[in-house]
């Protein structure tokens, strides 16, 4: 009767640990990255790619963006995200095309950086990373759409913030 009752209670435990182990690796598939739920990147007007192609900065920024695009898993993506943080690093410390040196570019840009921290803080604690890489190309597509609506932007806003002439 004792042995009985041991046998079952051993196969109580070891069941219960089969489901543990099951729940546990569920888990880890749905943090893994999942590049095929990307945006597209948003294409700049002719006039503004004209500028850009002559920023080395924001070329080499651009095209860190489209190794993310081909980034597949967590350790793919952890080494887009370590060479992105670096190239806005020198875009930040790099002179603005004249039409593009404003606060709105900027302050998109500093979003953009801010984006690409909490993706790399989500790479390290391995949690969910396909969510916050998705808001970063959202930031960067605004910043490229920020570059088209500031060329087609009719307003001088030299006429409209100098009170002294």
């Amino acid at each position: 009767m004792r042995k009985t009752r041991a046998i079952i209670i051993l196969l109580v435990v070891l069941g219960c640990k089969e489901k543990q182990t099951v729940g546990a690796d569920s888990q880890s598939e749905s943090q893994e990255f999942n590049y095929q739920k990307l945006p597209k990147k948003l294409e700049v007007s002719a006039e503004a790619a004209i500028i850009l192609d002559e920023w080395p900065e924001f070329k080499a920024l651009n095209s860190s963006v489209d190794v993310l695009y081909k980034s597949t898993n967590n350790e793919d993506l952890s080494l887009a995200i370590d060479d992105l943080l670096e190239k806005e690093k020198e875009l930040s410390a790099s002179t603005y095309p004249e039409p593009f040196d404003s606060f709105q570019i900027k302050s998109r840009q500093r979003v953009f950086r801010t984006l690409l921290l909490k993706v790399k803080a989500s790479v390290l604690n391995k949690s969910d990373t396909t969510e916050p890489t998705i808001e970063l190309l959202e930031a960067y597509n605004i910043i490229r759409e920020q570059f088209n609506s500031i060329l087609s932007s009719q307003l001088d806003t030299k006429l409209i913030l100098d009170e002294e002439e």
